[in-house]
């Protein structure tokens, strides 16, 4: 049993790489020359450094195997940046692609609902919110000078529920614009966002040597602040985040938060 659900889990994987690879050729027709050059390059050099060096058989087994190896290591990757590179091509300027990109993302306790927190009926122009042990993000879509008159308003509103906290507010406005960032930066230029506050160490030496450090919620905290942020965006009349209840709103630690 086990073997032949491991031979179906690879057939699937194979099936995904063909489906992936059709996909992606559809648009980039100089991918089967890049993956291909990728596979056969580690090749190229370990015969050339079999004949300089004279290897003997076992020395030309070993280094094939591993020069195939990386040559689907190698090949494997260029697929997937350029099925990227597609994919964000395909859904850059639609409204909600942002939010699709970091719907999934998992690291550093990220956080980021599909329900907009502001969305404009006229132009379509819209903000998320997310959170992780860094901060609170707001992220938009639109023209510039719009969201960012409703950010502005956000976090207002975010202020008046972590007043008397120090917790970070970090803003993405995301398209093709001045002052945005690219749909396929949009997952890099997340993770780089940091905040830092100060140590206040009494000995002057250290204060010194390290006067701050970088803000991080603990696991608490994080928890408590999406407890809260879900609480106003029901106050605000925004949709109902899934799993809540709006006639039962959750109960609030406000203890727990930093700085309080």
């Amino acid at each position: 049993m086990a073997g032949k659900e491991e031979k179906k889990k690879k057939q699937g994987t194979i099936k995904q790489i063909i489906q992936i690879f059709k996909y992606t050729h559809a648009e980039d027709k100089a991918l089967p020359w890049l993956v291909g050059g990728v596979f056969v390059a580690p090749i190229v050099v370990f015969i050339v450094l079999g004949i300089v060096f004279k290897w003997h058989v076992i020395g030309w087994i070993t280094s094939m195997i591993l020069a195939i190896m990386l040559g689907l290591l190698f090949a494997t990757m260029m697929l997937t940046r350029r099925a990227d590179k597609v994919g964000y091509a395909k859904i850059e300027g639609r409204p909600g692609a942002a939010i699709s990109v970091l719907g999934n993302i998992s690291k550093a306790g990220f956080n980021f609902p599909q329900e907009p927190v502001w969305v404009d009926p006229k132009t379509k122009d819209a903000i998320w919110r997310g959170t992780g042990y860094n901060g609170i993000y707001l992220l938009g879509e639109g023209e510039y000078g719009r969201v960012k008159r409703a950010m502005d308003r956000q976090e207002q509103r975010i202020k008046g529920v972590t007043a008397g906290s120090d917790i970070p507010v970090y803003r993405m406005y995301v398209g093709t614009g001045e002052n945005q960032t690219r749909l396929k930066n949009v997952r890099k230029v997340l993770l780089k966002f940091k905040s830092y506050e100060p140590t206040h160490h009494k000995n002057k030496l250290m204060a010194a040597i390290h006067p701050k450090t970088r803000f991080v919620l603990t696991k608490t905290e994080l928890t408590v602040l999406n407890e809260r942020l879900r609480t106003l965006q029901l106050k605000n009349g925004m949709s109902v985040p899934k799993g809540v209840d709006p006639m039962h709103p959750q109960r609030v630690s406000r203890r727990a938060m930093r700085g309080r």
